[in-house]
This record gives structure tokens, C-alpha cells and sequence, in this order.
């Protein structure tokens, strides 16, 4: 069996060009803002030009109104400029919000397709670091640095080719300076990255660390065993690793990102010293005019040009996330649709298991099991702890796939279905119920989502829980808290089976499902699932064995093997494994 897991410390080599992939579906939408860029970059080079012009012909011939028009040009390419760069902006963090929503929905839609059994083998601060931490950290990147790249690499192309129109001479100097000293920090991204992935890690341990210990079952423990400054420790030891993480990335080329500022900052200096001399000695290669809006635009040049380096370092910090992000829709899916799966139809509801057997690693949890539910009967699952009765009924949902074997509805492999269909036609009720931090009404209607208040209320009557639900201050609108802890264990078992009242599948999967309520209420509960499981195909799990005495089939389980089957009398007079079992529960 394949054992699919995240790995935490591993890096995850990511292509640029699948990365570049995200923005596929918004090509045109790209296109268009590369066009609302290349306006931009046009307005913001033309000021220059109307800057020479002024001081080279608009005041030399005191011509005022030229200098009206020219100054006018001026600010209405710098209020266009502006104006474009506000546009781009929104454009661009559309786009970035998009491909955003994108990668979280996939994330999680891929997730929920990853089996039982890998959430068996993963932390759940892990997941969530993936989906938060990871997928927040390039929120920034996605949103801005396509665009910071069409936009800066755009206005530089601009402002070069400006530049040599206006004066190639000086412009050779510029253009030769400026990338020689873009090339000085270009060795960052190696230490940034492997800071980057170091944060991230952290960041999962911390989150996983959080998600346990303030939990409602976390902090009971810690409470009660006295483990709060172990876990205050902990804390501020992941916590300080991080800061210091942070200050590394942070501190990371800043002496190099410095010397290369104040190097394109010298460049303008450099020319005005190579013309002030030339015009010193009669032979200046350009007018006054020239050398100010030249040197006006080389200053330009800094801006795009520090923004272009920047933005490399990002990227390469944050292919370390992309890394870890793609790592988790990279898993493969161990259950999934084959292609070409049909709808599943229940007709009659009867449940086989042909030489199935299942095991996590290298143990046989169930071996060799042969099994016949007729439709509409009831199935009783029994055996010690471990011997496999719910991993054979989770065989039959589909949470697990058999290593051997097939598992059959009607005839029908279950692998040849839709896990939809599967789902909508094998409900179970586990032993550990789940309820989400949702008003109750919520939380009922999740089986059912267009169940009107008189079916949730008739479910929940059935479960013998409408009295209690009713006399609560918000009745069915009260939020239950986190997993339900405000209500007891036999409440929420009973606020799970008039869940799947509510949903009524045909067949049926009763994992324990009484196990948490009193004897009073467990008669009460009893008697209601009996008159369901009449109507249906019911696998049930024993933990109580006196509520399976009336299966029509009760079936015995050790060490992952069928020893016994057979109805409650026959194998009480048979004296073996169940009649042991009854012997040591009485």
C-alpha cells in the first residue's frame, strides 16, 4: 500500500515555468495589463524630453508660450503616469487575487481527495501550515510580482531606448554601468531560499504546536497534568528560532543591496563630472538641456532597476514555498475515481467482500475475509480490540481501499463508482462523532442541505435529543463550540445519529454508535436505529454486546480473521470465541 505523506524538512524542486503556469488562465487579462504598462512607461519617459526642450529652446528664446505647452506636457504625463500606475495596480492585484484563490481552493480540494489513512500519518498543524502559512507567504510574490515585472522591465526597456534617442554617447555609459552592478547580488538567492524553507518549517511546527495545545483536549491536558510551562518552552523555542530566521532573511545582502544604491546613485554624478569636463574644454558631446533631463532620466533607470533585483531575490525565497505548496498537489490520490466510474444505483443494498485484505504496512490488519450482507439485513461486527471490525466497515465506504480483494454493492465493485455516489449511498455513524463549530441546525443540515426545520426537528426527535436541543437558550440555533464540547458524549453521539436520519442512506454503518450513552437512553436510541436498520443494510459494530443479539448475522473477528459467524443463539451454543466474548462482558 502506497504511504503517502508530507514530508517536512525535504525541499521540493519547482520548475519557474509551472509557477508562471498559474497565471495561464488569465493570459488575456495579462495582455491587457502588459498594454495599460507599456502607456505607463510611455508617459513617464516623456518628461525628460520636455524638460531639454524647455531649457534648451523654450528659455534660451524666451518663448512663453512653448514653455506653456512644454511644462503642460510635463504634468500631463506625470498625471497620466500616475493615474496608469494606479490602474495597473488594481489590474494586477486582481489578476494575483485570482490566481491566489486558485491555488488555495486546489490545495484544499486536493486535500480533501487524500485518504483516511494519510491523515493517519500526518500531523494536522502540518496541513494547516500548508495551507496558511505556505500558501500566505506567496500572497505577496503572486499578486505583485508579475506585474512589479512587466511594469519595471517595461519602463527600463523604455528608458533605455529614451536614452539613446536622446543621447547614444552618454547613454553607452549608463547602460554599461547600470547592469554590472545589478549582477553584484545576484548570488542572494541560494541563502534566501534555504532561509526561506527553514522559516516554513519552523512555521509548521509552531502551528502544529498551537493547533494541539489550545485545543479543548490540549489545554485539559496540560491543566491536568501540570504541562503548561513545558508547553510555554516549547513555545518560545520555536517562536525565538523563527525570529531569528526572520532577522537572517531579513539582514540577508542588505551590504550588497546597499553598495548597488548608492552605485546607480553615482552614475548621474559620473556623468555630469564626464560632461561638466568635456564642456569645460569647448567639446561637450551634448547641450545643457541634454545632461539635466538625461541624467533626469538615468535617475529614472535606479527605481525599475533596484525594483527588477528586489523582485528576483523574492522569487527565489519564495520557491522555497512554492516548493512545499506544489509538494502537497504533487501526492497522489490513493483513492480516487477511476476513469470512466459510473454512478452508483443501490437497488436491493446487498454488501459482499470477496478475499479482501487490507494492512497499513508490513501486518495483515484483515486477511482472507469472505463475506455476504444480504440486502436489508443486519450484520453484527464483534471481536476484541484490534481484531479489525473497523477497518473491514471502512473497506465497505471506501475510506480505505483493499490491498486484495474486492468489495461489491449489488454486484457492483465499489472502485468502479463515484466516491459521490459511494457516499450518498453508505452512510456511517463513528464512535468518535464530529460536529463542526456551527449553530446545531448547521451542523444537522451538513447531511442533508436542503432539509427543511420540521425534517431536522422529526431526525432529531427520532434520536431522542429534540427535547434537549429545544431547551437550550438558542434551541437548534445554539453554536455548539469547537468538535461540540459544550454538549456531553451521548449528546453528540445522539446529535450524529439524527444526523443520518436526517441523510437516510440505504445502507448503513453503525461503528459503535451507542457506545458514549447511558443505558436508558442507549434502549431508547437502540430501538430507533432497529426500526432504521429494518429498512436498510446495516453493518454494525459491537461494543455493547448486548445490542447485536437480534442480527441476523453476526460475525466474528480475530487478528484481522473471520472465525466465527452465525446468529446469536447458534454461536452461544457453539461455546467459542463470541461465546467467550459474551461470557467476559457480562
Amino acid at each position: 500500500m502506497c504511504m503517502t505523506s508530507l514530508v517536512e524538512d525535504a525541499e521540493h524542486r519547482v520548475p519557474l515555468r509551472r509557477i508562471v503556469a498559474l497565471f495561464r488562465p488569465y493570459r488575456w487579462a495579462m495582455a491587457g495589463l502588459l498594454g495599460l504598462i507599456a502607456v505607463q512607461a510611455a508617459l513617464g519617459v516623456a518628461a525628460p524630453f520636455f524638460l531639454r526642450e524647455i531649457l534648451d529652446t523654450a528659455l534660451p528664446h524666451r518663448d512663453t508660450v512653448l514653455l506653456t505647452l512644454l511644462a503642460a506636457g510635463m504634468i500631463a504625463s506625470s498625471v497620466g503616469s500616475g493615474a496608469m500606475s494606479v490602474t495597473t495596480t488594481g489590474v494586477a492585484n486582481t489578476i494575483g487575487q485570482r490566481v491566489m484563490n486558485d491555488l488555495r481552493v486546489g490545495v484544499y480540494e486536493h486535500l480533501q481527495r487524500m485518504s483516511l489513512a494519510f491523515y493517519t500519518r500526518t500531523r494536522t498543524g502540518e496541513v494547516l501550515s500548508r495551507v496558511f502559512n505556505d500558501i500566505g507567504g506567496v500572497d505577496n510574490v503572486v499578486n505583485t510580482t508579475a506585474a512589479t515585472i512587466a511594469q519595471n522591465g517595461i519602463t527600463t526597456l523604455a528608458i533605455a531606448v529614451a536614452l539613446l534617442v536622446m543621447n547614444w554617447q552618454l547613454a553607452l555609459l549608463g547602460l554599461v554601468t547600470v547592469p554590472v552592478f545589478l549582477l553584484f547580488t545576484l548570488r542572494l538567492g541560494t541563502k534566501r531560499r534555504a532561509l526561506a524553507r527553514g522559516r516554513q518549517t519552523r512555521l509548521a511546527r509552531l502551528t502544529t504546536m498551537v493547533e494541539e495545545s489550545l485545543s479543548v483536549a490540549g489545554v485539559l491536558l496540560a491543566k491536568t497534568m501540570g504541562g503548561e510551562r513545558e508547553l510555554r518552552e516549547r513555545f518560545a523555542r520555536e517562536s525565538a528560532e523563527i525570529s531569528r530566521l526572520e532577522r537572517e532573511s531579513a539582514l540577508a545582502g542588505r551590504w550588497q543591496l546597499a553598495s548597488r544604491r548608492i552605485c546607480l546613485t553615482c552614475v548621474p554624478a559620473i556623468v555630469y563630472w564626464i560632461t561638466g569636463m568635456a564642456l569645460a574644454h569647448g567639446a561637450s558631446p551634448a547641450s545643457l538641456g541634454t545632461v539635466v533631463a538625461f541624467t533626469s532620466m538615468l535617475n529614472r533607470l535606479v527605481a525599475p532597476a533596484s525594483a527588477l533585483q528586489s523582485v528576483g531575490q523574492n522569487v527565489s525565497a519564495a520557491t522555497a514555498l512554492f516548493g512545499r505548496i506544489f509538494e502537497v498537489l504533487d501526492l497522489p490520490a490513493e483513492i480516487a475515481d477511476r476513469p470512466g466510474a459510473g454512478e452508483l444505483t443501490v437497488r436491493e443494498g446487498a454488501v459482499s467482500l470477496r478475499g479482501v485484505s487490507f494492512r497499513y504496512g508490513d501486518d495483515w490488519t484483515l486477511r482472507d475475509i469472505d463475506l455476504e450482507i444480504p440486502a436489508g439485513s443486519t450484520t453484527a461486527l464483534v471481536g476484541a480490540t484490534g481484531s479489525g471490525k473497523t477497518t473491514l466497515a471502512y473497506l465497505v465506504a471506501r475510506l480505505y481501499e483493499p490491498s486484495e480483494g474486492s468489495v461489491l454493492i449489488d454486484g457492483v465493485d465499489v472502485r468502479d463508482v463515484t466516491l459521490a455516489s459511494l457516499a450518498g449511498a453508505v452512510g456511517l455513524v463513528s464512535q468518535e462523532t464530529y460536529l463542526f463549530h456551527a449553530s446545531v441546525r448547521d451542523n444537522l443540515r451538513f447531511a442533508k442541505p436542503d432539509a427543511t426545520d420540521e425534517e431536522i426537528e422529526r431526525a432529531a426527535r427520532a434520536a431522542h435529543i429534540h427535547d434537549t436541543l429545544a431547551a437550550l437558550p438558542d434551541g437548534y440555533d445554539t453554536v455548539v463550540g469547537q468538535r461540540g464540547y459544550r454538549f456531553s458524549g451521548g449528546e453528540k453521539q445522539r446529535m450524529a445519529i439524527a444526523r443520518i436520519l436526517l441523510r437516510n442512506p440505504p445502507i448503513l454503518v453503525l461503528d459503535e454508535a451507542t457506545s458514549a450513552l447511558d443505558n436508558r437512553t442507549e434502549r431508547a436510541v437502540q430501538a430507533e436505529l432497529d426500526r432504521l436498520a429494518a429498512q436498510r443494510t446495516t453493518i454494525a459494530i459491537a461494543h455493547r454486546l448486548s445490542t447485536v443479539e437480534h442480527a441476523d448475522q453476526i460475525v466474528v473477528l480475530d487478528r484481522g480473521r473471520i472465525v466465527e459467524r452465525g446468529k446469536h443463539a447458534e454461536l452461544l451454543a457453539l461455546g467459542g470465541r463470541y461465546a467467550r466474548l459474551v461470557r467476559g462482558s457480562s
